[in-house]
């Protein structure tokens, strides 16, 4: 039963599955960032403990993502799959009925434990099922199923939370969730297994999430003297972790699979930056498209879509490139252009027009679809079959990592010029200083990873040698 992917049947279910289940979650996370502002009305939430509803999801996930990687690849990325959805779909109906801020935050915590087992296998299954000459087109098409999630997100959240209420967008991911577990019994055969006979390090993965935990949640309370601990105790756990991995044998995270291979090492840690320096562009826009221009949630939700359409339509074809030319040349020319679309959007003011801001995003778009499946592709090449759970999870934490840590850098940012008070016309014009604030730290991240991209080396050779 190992391995069931040698038939095109076998492929087609895995990319529809993986596709769908790929689109639930983006889906889910931008269109809670158009209902935020009614989320926020209704509970009374202050603006840090509004981060905390898209924070706690990010955090949970990548707590558990290099965990559930490398259970999945010992007990079977199929179970561990179906086992992801499952909680996923059962937390969102739960989410659905929150009755305080303390539920919501909480379950989306539950909800984010699912996310992991989801992130951390449907990657690790598709290379598993496509060889390296129909990987990189089956990974863009993959992607641009995230960034579809993503681009109907926001329109389709803003046009739920305006009609039916913000509950609404929990209740619409139950269907979903079901479609996705009924898809995987009845068309997705067989198990995928690499590491049959391994033990789980449990000590390493509860060091590891420990650790991720004390870094994400002092980061935000800088200079306050608990985000110091928080920050100085999370990065000694890591330094542990790091020993302790390279010093068992069977280790939940290898760490010769950074030290040996530079593709795989630079390809996550460009991964990490990118989405250190992008995650929290779409959370802040939301906020000031209906906080200082006033639109609706679903006029908001309509200017934000411009930048995921643009994603889903290019990952494709940037995948199948990838196949074709080095990965780094293509990802890195995508991360310039989010520089680009970055620092122009710093120069927002009050008076910026709609067509202006919609420019930046098709930009961010383009940017991004370059690099995200290029990059993807040139990760999973590198390993060899035994460590595509682990490698999957390991660039999945980078993402969500750095998107905690984006959103980390907007909350904080935010706290500075705004404080814990409510957005109002008072305090305009300090929140719009703060988002250009964040904006261009965004930017100068970016063009650091540009050379992380390009440090990664020859990506076609690592292929040939692995496969």
């Amino acid at each position: 039963m190992s391995n069931p992917g040698s038939n095109s049947v076998s492929r087609i279910a895995a990319l529809v599955v993986a596709g769908v289940a790929s689109f639930l979650t983006p889906f889910m996370g931008s269109s809670i960032n158009v209902a935020l502002p009614a989320i926020v009305e209704e509970f009374s939430m202050n603006a840090v403990m509004m981060s905390w509803v898209a924070t706690s999801y990010l955090l949970a996930a990548a707590m558990f993502l290099v965990p559930f990687g490398k259970i999945a690849d010992m007990y079977g990325r199929r179970r561990i799959f179906i086992y992801g959805i499952s909680v996923y779909t059962v937390s969102s109906l739960l989410l659905g009925m929150s009755n305080s801020a303390g539920m919501l935050i909480g379950l989306r915590v539950v909800q984010g434990i699912g996310g992991a087992m989801i992130f951390g296998t449907a990657v690790a299954i598709l290379t598993s099922v496509f060889p390296p000459g129909e990987r990189g087109r089956a990974l863009g098409i993959n992607t641009a199923a995230t960034y579809l999630g993503l681009s109907l997100g926001p329109y389709l959240g803003g046009l739920l939370t305006e009609h039916l209420g913000w509950r609404s967008l929990f209740f619409a991911n139950v269907p979903l969730g079901i479609i996705v577990i009924v898809l995987v019994l009845l068309t997705l055969r067989g198990e995928w297994k690499g590491a049959k006979g391994d033990k789980f390090d449990l000590t390493g993965s509860v060091l590891y999430g420990l650790s991720l935990v004390a870094i994400m949640l002092g980061f935000p309370r800088l200079p306050e003297i608990w985000g110091i601990s928080l920050l100085v105790a999370g990065l000694i756990g890591i330094a542990a972790f790091v020993y302790w991995e390279s010093a068992i044998e069977h280790p939940v995270l290898n760490m010769s699979l950074f030290r040996n291979n530079t593709v795989f090492a630079f390809s996550n840690l460009a991964a990490f930056i990118n989405y250190s320096a992008t995650f929290a562009v779409t959370f802040l826009l939301s906020l000031y498209l209906q906080y200082v221009k006033g639109f609706s949630p679903e006029t908001a939700g309509l200017i934000l879509v411009s930048q995921p359409v643009v994603m889903t339509v290019f990952s494709p074809a940037a995948g199948w490139l990838s196949d074709r030319l080095e990965a780094r040349i293509v990802a890195s020319a995508g991360m310039a252009l989010m520089v680009v679309g970055l620092a122009l959007l710093s120069l927002v003011g009050t008076g910026t027009s709609t067509a202006f801001i919609a420019v930046c995003l098709v930009i961010l778009g383009f940017g991004y679809a370059l690099f995200s499946s290029p990059n993807t592709n040139a990760v999973m090449s590198s390993v060899e079959k035994p460590f595509y759970g682990v490698a999957a999870a390991t660039l999945a934490t980078m993402r969500l990592v750095g998107q905690t840590l984006s959103m980390g850098i907007a909350t904080l940012i935010m706290a500075v010029y705004v404080g814990n008070a409510q957005i109002q016309p008072a305090n305009h014009p300090q929140f719009l200083a703060g988002m250009k604030t964040a904006l261009i730290v965004f930017c100068v991240l970016c063009f650091i990873g540009i050379f992380a991209s390009l440090a990664r080396g020859r990506t076609h050779l690592q292929v040939q040698q692995s496969d």
